[in-house]
């Protein structure tokens, strides 16, 4: 199976995980920033998304994906995961293999500590979810062991959040401290739950200002 993606930059590198139903392209204004200050960022499409080959239907697979792509990346390399991408990397991180190759997690308004319900009303209300409904549920059947592994890492993490149309309740931010409690915790004023699209540059901006002590 084929996953496409693309690099730009030079430097310390940040892979870039979109959320279920983006592409890659999606990160291009939040790369430019990292960009024009010394980092290098690749991202992918991740399968049966964009230009890549495969289907979405489990985590698993999501997370094989993210492990193969952080053994071809250079070691202290810092994940970003939005959604389903951030998901996906607490699964991968699972490996210790892939562990030791990452310095850090920035997780996109994505926790593990989901409550089912709440996130089907919630994906309800932005529109259908079609191709991605297997996904979802098993996704939602992994929460058990993705608070379990969230809670047994070691690695840094930040957490950026949406203040308008986050899927995120206070209660959820608290889980992730008591799960992790090495975690920052930055609100991005004026997006929601996709903010590389509400808020690229802020975003950008809250990773730089947070990751630059990780490695």
């Amino acid at each position: 199976m084929i996953l496409r993606g693309e690099e730009v930059g030079a430097g310390l590198t940040f892979l870039l995980l979109h959320a279920g139903g983006e592409r890659r392209q999606v990160w291009g204004p939040v790369s430019e920033v990292l960009v024009d200050v010394g980092y290098r960022c690749v991202a992918f499409d991740q399968r049966g998304h964009g230009d890549s080959a495969g289907s979405a239907r489990t985590l698993s697979a999501c997370a094989d994906d993210v492990a193969a792509m952080v053994h071809t990346e250079p070691p202290a390399s810092v994940v970003v995961g939005a959604s389903l991408g951030g998901l996906a990397a607490i699964a991968a991180l699972a490996d210790p293999a892939v562990r030791a190759r990452v310095a850090g997690l920035v997780l996109v308004d994505v926790v593990p500590c989901l409550e089912p319900s709440r996130v089907r009303r919630f994906l309800a209300s932005v529109g259908p979810l079609g191709a991605h409904t297997e996904l979802v549920e098993d996704v939602l059947a992994q929460v058990p062991r993705l608070r379990q592994v969230t809670a047994e890492l070691d690695l840094p993490f930040l957490l950026v959040h949406g203040d308008n149309g986050s899927s995120l309740t206070d209660e959820d931010i608290d889980q992730l401290l008591h799960l992790a409690p090495h975690t920052t915790v930055r609100p991005i004023r004026g997006a929601g739950h996709l903010i590389a699209r509400d808020q690229p540059v802020v975003l950008a901006q809250a990773v730089i200002a947070t990751t630059a002590a990780w490695r």
